[in-house]
């Protein structure tokens, strides 16, 4: 990364690492605000199912005294991409910057931080919402063999559980009779980065997992997913984890029983998503993976005393 462009601290893992209490705990320490890389935070009312941080400030998302950005920008009916992010993420980092602030770019979704930091320049093409509708009635494996036939070089690295990014790599290719991984071309970086990454024991965060998910049912997470599904049927957004599950229980009174196979079904979905994230990560060899608060505010400010 050059020293001479703006300064931007990333703080990346799995889900349940302790990614944004890092990041409050870096951004009180370093004068910062957070802009969250979460494709579920983008949307308003996925509250509980995403452990949303709570917002302390109706106009403003302030946690924890802390500002963050990228919360709640767009509603379940409307369609969001990498490329939308990327435009409203960069927005916000530099209106940050211009405050004299530090901008912390949050979150676990591996394709929005990479869209930023590596400045990927996505392919402008339009939706074709009679295709989308075909391609939304298939299963994912349905729509992940589709897209191996028709690019197999993205599909060794694309999300193959991630409904919404298989329909849109599909659209893409079928569209431009090209790959959708190789349309996607990196740019001149636009941020220095310093890129941390929480490393976690599998069994630790397996219980970390389980324990979340106790919390959001006490929460009232049932009731979220049935109104959210009731409300809005079968969109994209709520094919994620935390949602999806409640689907075959919608009209239905949850016994005991139901409840223990609905939350290990979370679980279980939940730890290989977090694997899936972690392959993600481990191909970036700029991550510098830290094991506590101290080691990762020791980075910051060997990154923030490096020569401009």
């Amino acid at each position: 990364m050059r020293n001479d462009l703006p300064k931007l601290v990333v703080v990346s893992g799995p889900t349940a690492s302790g990614k944004t209490d890092l990041g409050i705990w870096l951004a009180k320490k370093f004068d910062g605000e957070i802009v969250s890389a979460d494709s579920r935070l983008v949307y308003k009312e996925l509250d509980i199912g995403t452990a949303k941080p709570i917002n302390e400030n109706g106009a403003i998302f302030i946690s924890q005294g802390v500002v963050h950005h990228m919360i709640d920008v767009t509603t379940l009916k409307k369609d969001y991409n990498a490329a939308i992010y990327k435009k409203e993420a960069i927005k916000k980092i530099r209106s940050i910057q211009k405050k004299g602030k530090l901008p912390f770019l949050v979150g676990g979704t591996g394709l929005y931080i990479d869209a930023v930091v590596k400045n990927i320049d996505f392919p402008e093409i339009s939706q074709d919402k009679k295709l989308r509708q075909e391609l939304e009635e298939k299963s994912l494996d349905e729509l992940y063999s589709e897209y191996e036939q028709l690019d197999p070089s993205g599909a060794e690295k694309i999300d193959k559980k991630n409904k919404r990014r298989l329909i849109r790599a599909i659209e893409v290719c079928r569209m431009t009779g090209d790959s959708f991984w190789e349309n996607r071309r990196l740019e001149e970086p636009i941020f220095d980065c310093l890129e941390l990454g929480i490393a976690i024991e599998k069994d630790i965060l397996f219980m970390r997992i389980k324990k979340r998910i106790s919390k959001m049912i006490k929460m009232g997470l049932e009731n979220e997913a049935k109104k959210l599904i009731k409300k809005y049927g079968n969109v994209p957004a709520l094919e994620t984890i935390g949602y999806a599950e409640w689907k075959e229980y919608i009209n239905k009174n949850i016994d005991k029983k139901d409840l223990e196979k609905i939350k290990e079904r979370m679980a279980i979905n939940t730890n290989k998503f977090a694997k899936r994230q972690m392959t993600w990560f481990k191909r970036n060899k700029d991550i510098n993976w830290i094991a506590n608060k101290k080691e990762a505010e020791k980075l910051v400010k060997q990154f923030l005393k490096r020569a401009d």
